[in-house]
């Protein structure tokens, strides 16, 4: 299984996103935190259909990093259940992944 990994996850503000993201990559939680401003979301939440507009953080970042990583985002958004979803990296050139490895503990 991949070590490295890709963490998705979204917030109700450019401002949430870039604090979070920022923190996340200071800690050495994520090497890297791409944000995209301003989407659009379509969800259910507590049985009603809402529309909202989100950023969404794409982190890479290491599997053995994901736990912690959950637990620090909690602790630092406004949600009560944010989004945070992890995809394996199947492949990659290896000197990024080696900066992925290198760049958080």
């Amino acid at each position: 299984m991949p070590k490295e990994i890709v963490v998705l996850i979204t917030a109700p503000s450019l401002r949430e996103a870039r604090s979070i993201g920022t923190r996340l990559v200071e800690e050495k939680l994520a090497a890297c935190a791409n944000i995209i401003p301003q989407g659009a979301s379509v969800f259910l939440w507590q049985g009603k259909t809402r529309r909202e507009r989100e950023s969404l953080m794409v982190l890479k970042t290491q599997q053995a990093c994901f736990d912690r990583l959950v637990k620090r985002v909690k602790s630092l958004h406004t949600y009560s259940v944010p989004e945070i979803i992890a995809l394996p990296i199947i492949r990659g050139s290896k000197d990024y992944l080696r900066w992925i490895r290198q760049s958080t503990r």
